[in-house]
């Protein structure tokens, strides 16, 4: 089948390094002339010396990645995901079927990416979200996603695409559930870091997941999605790994924060790391307090990035909870 990726970032690579796995033509499409052609010439990424294959195209034309393309994927940081939308709106058709990949809840107005993408297209979309990181990917390793779609039809055209004996997919109707795990799991990620950085047990560290888990399932129900999604790839898996793993860009820069790095060196890791939770963190604050729903775990971690509460507050947090 012919495919797009709309993002040439390292999640977005990855999942082009299975789309071509699977004998998909795929193209790929940065609005960065830099990264262009950067790409062009080293014909790597940075996740391990990856060697992009050849049968992978690029370009900076939007147009030419998606005209005639069965299955876009758009894999941009949340931040870039409405102008990328606005973006396609203007040359996709609706026939065409979309993914999304990205993960995130836009700040301004609070919504979920599909419901973004709703203000523009109505095109038969899915979601996918799981326990994956770019390098693992790309390692060929077996790997587990939760794909949210309430079309058939949008599920057999992805399956076909990415599914093999590495990838598997669970099925859901339940995107608003899965796009809540995937979001605010890499805000939890943060603060698990900070317990590490801090010198925090294991047992701790389990008991922090524990809580933040039942609060995520709480907030499922309260928007309107279901409360098992919890326990799907994009739920409990996606929130194990990112949560417990060093590889894991959130729980990276919170290990800087609790383990008392400097302002300089938080700075630093900012300015040469996408942190999403960092992007989702406001979001979600914003959101919680917009529906109403009681989720302090959330305003905790958002006053100790913001320096009004000290990053110990959230020890006392767990056992005062």
């Amino acid at each position: 089948m012919k495919t797009c990726v709309l993002g040439t970032g390292a999640y977005g690579l990855a999942l082009a390094s299975i789309l071509i796995r699977n004998k998909n033509e795929v193209i790929m499409w940065t609005h960065s002339e830099d990264e262009y052609n950067d790409l062009l010439k080293r014909r790597s990424s940075k996740l391990d010396g990856y060697i992009i294959p050849d049968g992978i195209m690029f370009t900076t034309n939007i147009k030419d990645a998606i005209i005639g393309t069965d299955l876009i994927v758009i894999a941009v940081p949340a931040f870039a995901f409405e102008d990328t939308v606005k973006l396609m709106s203007k040359y996709i058709l609706k026939k065409q079927f979309v993914l999304i990949a990205t993960k995130g809840i836009q700040q301004n107005t609070c919504l979920f990416l599909n419901d973004v993408f709703a203000k523009y297209l109505n095109n038969p979309l899915a979601v996918i979200s799981g326990p994956t990181f770019a390098v693992d990917i790309i390692k060929e390793v077996p790997i587990g996603l939760s794909l949210a779609t309430k079309s058939n039809k949008v599920e057999m055209v992805v399956r076909k695409c990415f599914e093999n004996d590495k990838t598997k997919f669970r099925r859901t109707k339940d995107i608003i559930g899965v796009e809540i795990c995937a979001s605010i799991k890499n805000v939890m990620a943060i603060a698990s870091g900070m317990l590490e950085g801090m010198g925090a047990s294991d047992s701790t560290r389990a008991l922090f997941l524990t809580e933040s888990m039942n609060d995520i399932k709480e907030l499922i129900d309260a928007l309107g999605g279901k409360k098992k999604t919890i326990l799907s790839f994009a739920g409990f898996g996606d929130i194990l790994m990112t949560c417990t793993s060093k590889s894991s860009r959130n729980f990276s820069f919170g290990y800087l924060i609790g383990s008392g790095a400097s302002h300089e060196e938080v700075n630093e890791y900012l300015e040469n790391t996408t942190v999403e939770g960092m992007y989702t963190l406001k979001s979600i604050h914003k959101l919680v307090r917009k529906k109403n729903v009681k989720m302090p775990i959330i305003n905790l971690i958002y006053d100790i990035i913001e320096g009004k509460k000290n990053k110990e507050e959230l020890l006392r947090f767990l056992i005062e909870k």
